[in-house]
């Protein structure tokens, strides 16, 4: 089988992997696309030091062998988090969080091959019509719809979204439909005008005349924010988070990154802040808001397997794998 090998160190394109073999209460699944996230970017820094296996968890396949008979020849994508479904987090909603749990493309074989395997109730099948080009930023798509699943966000409540990426992209629309005044922050003003039908924009940094975009200021407590989301992806994100919230403020951090970076805790404690961890979310509502159309995606840029290494250096706005129609 081909695929996308990590040993610990670097990943290799390698053509002799073992095809999977479903155990009782998965199913086989053939990998039509797979997209690139900034976490497998991440893992080649170091986020995951112990992993050795196939990389990738963003997929959309088809279902071959499952001992549910009602799957076999779906078009499904699929959850990362496999719990033990017996400890106490699993057995009160948590299994994303369970301590024994294996994570597809970070502690268990994912997706960057031409077949993984899953567990069946993590498994979603794609609505009909919904092309699998599309299908295949579900998971990112929710991760984004958790926001507002764990913090509640009035209507026309000012927030900022730190980051000019495929999350943020996703985070600030999802904040939009909800009627909450977004304001984007990011470093690349060719970036952030893809935001421009949703959110106002800021950008921090240089480049921003050519293209019209007001620099970042913040000069007092009406230039800050009730909810900033950090999805940057880099450490010096949760910095300008700290800047820019206002007091007994709430940040939502996203971003997942290889190393640790300081910063000053006693912020939090002096200003009230609430901090919020999020990461992945809810699949079912990311499948019909892409199924009605609801969001805006520009076309991922598709590499083959082989050409993996282009793949993550990518700057498209999502960079994935065509590996099987």
């Amino acid at each position: 089988m081909r695929g996308i090998y990590f040993d610990g160190a670097r990943a290799a394109y390698r053509d002799d992997l073992p095809k999977p073999q479903a155990d009782e209460g998965h199913s086989l699944i053939r990998i039509l696309r797979a997209g690139v996230c900034s976490t497998d970017r991440e893992i080649l820094k170091g986020y995951r030091p112990d992993f050795r296996g196939v990389m990738g968890h963003e997929f959309t396949g088809v279902v071959e062998e499952s001992s549910v008979k009602e799957l076999i020849g779906k078009t499904v994508v699929g959850e990362l988090n496999e719990g033990c479904g017996h400890c106490v987090l699993c057995r009160t909603g948590r299994e994303k969080h369970c301590l024994s749990r294996k994570v597809i493309g970070m502690s268990k074989d994912g997706c960057f091959a031409e077949y993984m395997t899953l567990a069946n109730h993590l498994i979603h099948v794609v609505p009909e019509g919904l092309a699998p080009e599309r299908a295949v930023l579900t998971e990112p798509l929710a991760a984004a719809l958790e926001i507002p699943e764990r913090v509640h966000i009035a209507p026309g409540t000012p927030a900022a979204v730190i980051g000019d990426g495929r999350l943020a992209y996703m985070i600030a629309q999802v904040l939009h439909l909800s009627g909450t005044q977004v304001t984007v922050i990011g470093k690349h003003a060719e970036k952030l005008e893809k935001f421009r039908p949703f959110a106002e924009l800021r950008v921090s940094g240089t480049g921003s005349k050519d293209m019209g975009i007001e620099p970042l200021r913040i000069a007092a407590a009406e230039d800050m924010f009730e909810v900033v989301v950090e999805a940057s992806g880099s450490p010096t994100g949760m910095e300008l988070a700290l800047e820019l919230v206002r007091r007994q403020g709430t940040i939502v951090l996203k971003s997942t990154y290889a190393g640790k970076h300081p910063f000053d805790l006693s912020l939090v404690a002096v200003n009230e802040l609430k901090i919020e961890g999020s990461r992945c979310g809810p699949f079912e509502p990311a499948l019909r808001l892409l199924k009605e159309n609801r969001i805006m995606l520009p076309e991922p840029e598709w590499h083959d397997l082989e050409d993996y290494e282009a793949a993550f250096v990518s700057r498209a706005f999502k960079a994935g794998f065509r590996i099987s129609d």
